[in-house]
């Protein structure tokens, strides 16, 4: 393979001069709507949950069988919790990380992907319990949320079919970044950024006046300022699992 740069130079001046499309937005469109000629800048969240110590876990030669019936079951219970809502704009897996990004144009938004949030945390103390049950190990894993008025752009080579979304802000890579602190250093699986946190926190009290949500949630040296993190589960969930799941 021999590469023509000469031709690759002209196809980058093209991409540096020509004017492009920044579209705002209170709610992101379908991501469908995006061109090589345009943007969108709107308000998103996402949700990155996060294996930890998946190098040590996908390399260790013990069973790889048990490893890879435990990743597929963190992978699609968590999967399921995620999808279906109309407000998603981009569901993957990136290696041992599944991840969700949601427009989020209201507070009640970000609420709402804080409850799901809960729902996976109470889900992976299902799992982990399964597992044992079964005779694997256990899973370990962080839960990263963040908020940002954020660009996306749809990225690639043009006219060759390979492209992807890629979001230009706090939002995506903060999520990321934080799902890497969770469950360790005494840290619990949940850790939003400042901004999330700060949006949700104001509804969460107006909601549950007498419950004093801001107690659900502590700071910590480990982790990046203004983030704090949580072990808040969904209670009728933990409930059922603490007495045995039964049928």
């Amino acid at each position: 393979m021999v590469y023509d740069y000469r031709t690759g130079k002209s196809r980058i001046e093209e991409i540096l001069s020509s004017p492009m499309a920044i579209n705002e937005s209170d709610k992101l469109p379908s991501i469908e709507n995006l061109t090589y000629e345009n943007a969108y800048h709107s308000w998103i969240s996402a949700i990155f949950i996060d294996i930890r110590n998946s190098t040590e876990m996908f390399s260790d030669s013990r069973d790889r069988e048990e490893t890879v019936r435990a990743v597929r079951a963190f992978t699609s219970e968590i999967i399921e919790i995620l999808r279906g809502d109309d407000l998603e704009r981009e569901m993957g897996i990136r290696g041992d990380c599944v991840y969700t990004v949601y427009t989020t144009p209201k507070q009640n938004d970000i609420n709402d992907l804080f409850t799901k949030a809960c729902w996976v945390n109470t889900y992976l103390k299902m799992l982990n319990s399964l597992l044992s049950k079964h005779g694997f190990d256990t899973i370990r894993a962080g839960i990263g949320l963040a908020t940002g008025h954020d660009h996306v752009i749809k990225a690639g080579r043009k006219n060759v079919g390979i492209n992807a979304t890629v979001w230009v802000g706090e939002a995506v890579a903060m999520a990321s970044k934080l799902s890497a602190y969770g469950d360790k250093n005494g840290i619990n699986r949940i850790v939003c950024s400042s901004l999330f946190y700060s949006n949700m926190i104001e509804l969460l009290e107006k909601e549950n006046p007498s419950k004093n949500p801001a107690s659900w949630f502590h700071t910590s040296p480990y982790l990046p300022s203004g983030a704090t993190h949580s072990d808040v589960v969904m209670s009728e969930m933990n409930d059922w699992i603490e007495a045995g799941m039964p049928a």
